[in-house]
C-alpha cells in the first residue's frame, strides 16, 4: 500500500492556492499552471529534488510568475502547503500498516515544516514502514523510479500494490507499472475504493 501525503493524508493545498490567487488578483489556477509548465525542470520540480535551496527557489519561482505576467511572494506560497490531517485517512493508514506493507511516496523539499520532528503529523509519519521523499532520493513523482524505489524498499511488486494520490499525472505511471491506483478527489469515495481493493475494514469500528 502506497500513499501520497499532501492532498491525501493531509488536506489539499489547492483551496489555499485559490484563496491566495483571489486575494492577490491572480487568475484562477495561476499557481497550479506555473507548476504544470516545464514540470520536470521548473523551480518547483528542482526544489523537490533538492537541486536548489528555498532561497534559490524563491528567486526562480517569482521569475517564472513574472514571465507569466504576474507577481507573487514565493515564500508565502510555500506557507500554503501546511494543511490539516484527515482523521479518516489517518485511521486507514493505521489499519493498512497493521496488516500489509505500507509506504509513503511524497514530493517534498528540505525545510518543509509539514513533516516536523514531533506532533500529530510526525506520529502519522511514524505509521509508515517506508517513507520515500523526493528531496532525499533526488527523484520525484511522476518519475517511475520513485515508485520502483518504494516497492523495492517494501519488498513488493507493483502488481500487488495499491497507490493513492490526488493528482492523475502521478497515478498514470504507477498504473502503467501495474499498480492499482485510486485518485483522491472525494476522500470518502477514495476510502471506499481502497477498502474494496484491500479487502478489510479501514475505519474505526466505533464509527461504523
Amino acid at each position: 500500500m502506497l500513499w501520497d501525503f499532501g492532498g491525501v493524508v493531509l488536506e489539499s493545498p489547492f483551496d489555499a492556492f485559490a484563496r491566495y490567487e483571489r486575494a492577490n488578483g491572480l487568475p484562477a489556477g495561476f499557481l497550479r499552471g506555473l507548476n504544470a509548465t516545464d514540470p520536470d525542470t521548473n523551480a518547483w520540480a528542482r526544489m523537490e529534488r533538492s537541486e536548489v535551496s528555498i532561497a534559490e527557489f524563491a528567486i526562480l519561482f517569482e521569475a517564472e510568475a513574472s514571465a507569466a505576467g504576474h507577481s507573487i511572494d514565493a515564500r508565502a506560497v510555500l506557507g500554503l502547503l501546511s494543511g490539516g490531517l484527515r482523521p479518516d485517512m489517518v485511521q486507514a493508514v493505521r489499519c493498512c500498516a497493521s496488516r500489509i506493507p505500507t509506504g509513503l511516496v511524497t514530493n517534498n523539499f528540505v525545510g518543509l515544516d509539514t513533516v516536523g520532528p514531533s506532533g500529530p503529523v510526525a506520529e502519522v509519519m511514524g505509521l509508515f514502514h517506508v517513507v520515500i521523499e523526493s528531496s532525499k532520493v533526488g527523484v520525484r513523482k511522476p518519475d517511475p523510479r520513485i515508485y520502483e524505489l518504494a516497492c523495492e524498499a517494501l519488498g513488493v511488486s507493483p502488481a500487488e500494490t495499491v497507490f493513492l494520490d490526488d493528482l492523475g499525472i502521478n497515478l498514470k505511471p504507477a498504473r502503467a507499472m501495474g499498480m492499482t491506483t485510486i485518485k483522491v478527489v472525494d476522500p470518502a469515495r477514495a476510502l471506499a475504493e481502497l477498502e474494496a481493493a484491500v479487502g478489510f475494514p479501514l475505519t474505526d469500528p466505533s464509527r461504523r
